[in-house]
């Protein structure tokens, strides 16, 4: 049988085939950052997503995902695409645009496994793409494929941070790529440009304070939204703007592989939504089949309509009295 280095030649090349960039591969220790995620939860930060909370010791070893787990492919893909803005229509998040990325991501990595099985007789695998409690983004820093901004998104310094993360564990031993290394040097514009001042330092370390940020607002709370929701903006699911101000987001001629638009087809293939006010009206049955195959239905019936709603009022009282300036102070808890 081929050894580690080998092994790990052959992992990438079947990463790469399937069309993952960037990809790398990490032992699978336990991970380094868990007390730094629960003290993020007793702080408040994750909102009401109170699974992250249920997770917190199934996450301590990636052995509660894969009894016998040696090593962890980690893969990323791109979504990068032109996201225009259109008055009366929904703004949804670039990486929504298209097909659940979990379904896109979760079938790649299941064929990178098929792949790998004949070289590897008796190793098992388990494919996770979020919903595993695994901390997928310290795997991907350990792995090679980027380091942690201001605005905690993972930035790869050679394409920039619009794509999404899998993993695939393994009981195989694989040789370890390198650990990315990086760093944001004395740049706010994420923090700055935030409309919601959701991008935060406590610590020393910076982090994201969910119950501001516009993706969780937008996705994972349910219910009214509390405090001044003109922040929102237009944005009716998820927010990419932390990540379009970002400079290693720019496109450069000197690097040409940098915030590159996406080849998946899958991505590509984005869907016409219907009008505010329709999606604002959306019955039950029409919801269904809009948000079919879509992460746009994580947000629900209700979320969907009380986002519409919001984005109305503030397309209509756009003339009037100008919102906060966005990231200048601290917002009140909410917004």
């Amino acid at each position: 049988m081929a050894g580690p280095r080998e092994l790990t030649e052959a992992a990438l090349a079947a990463c790469r085939v399937q069309g993952f960039h960037p990809a790398g591969v990490c032992a699978a220790d336990p991970p380094e950052s868990l007390r730094q995620f629960k003290d993020w939860l007793d702080k408040g930060c994750h909102g009401t997503m109170s699974y992250l909370e249920r997770s917190l010791p199934l996450r301590a070893d990636p052995q509660t995902v894969l009894p016998g787990a040696r090593s962890v492919i980690m893969v990323g893909l791109n979504y990068n695409q032109p996201n225009p803005v259109v008055p009366g229509r929904p703004r949804i998040a670039k990486y929504a645009l298209g097909r659940d990325y979990h379904k896109v991501v979760r079938a790649k990595l299941r064929r990178v496994a098929n792949t790998l099985m004949p070289l590897l007789p008796g190793a098992t695998f388990r494919v996770c793409v979020d919903s595993a409690p695994l901390l997928e983004r310290e795997y991907a820093n350990r792995a090679g494929l980027g380091w942690f901004g201001k605005n905690t998104c993972l930035i790869d310094s050679r394409t920039g941070s619009f794509f999404v993360l899998g993993a695939l564990i393994t009981t195989a031993e694989l040789a370890p790529t390198p650990r990315a290394s990086g760093g944001c040097g004395t740049c706010r514009l994420c923090v700055d440009a935030c409309p919601t001042g959701a991008i935060v330092k406590e610590d020393g370390r910076w982090q994201v304070d969910s119950p501001r940020c516009i993706s969780y607002l937008t996705i994972e709370h349910k219910g009214p939204i509390e405090g001044d929701t003109r922040r929102i903006g237009d944005w009716t699911f998820g927010c990419d703007v932390c990540q379009d101000v970002c400079p290693f987001n720019q496109q450069r001629s000197s690097q040409p592989g940098r915030a590159r638009t996406t080849v998946e087809p899958d991505f590509l293939a984005t869907r016409i939504w219907p009008s505010l006010r329709e999606i604002a009206e959306l019955a039950q049955p029409e919801w269904d089949r809009l948000t079919q195959g879509s992460p746009v239905r994580r947000a629900g019936l209700e979320g969907l309509r009380r986002n519409a709603l919001i984005n109305l009022e503030n397309e209509e009282s756009a003339h009037g009295d100008p919102a906060p300036d966005g990231g200048a102070e601290r917002p009140e808890p909410g917004l």
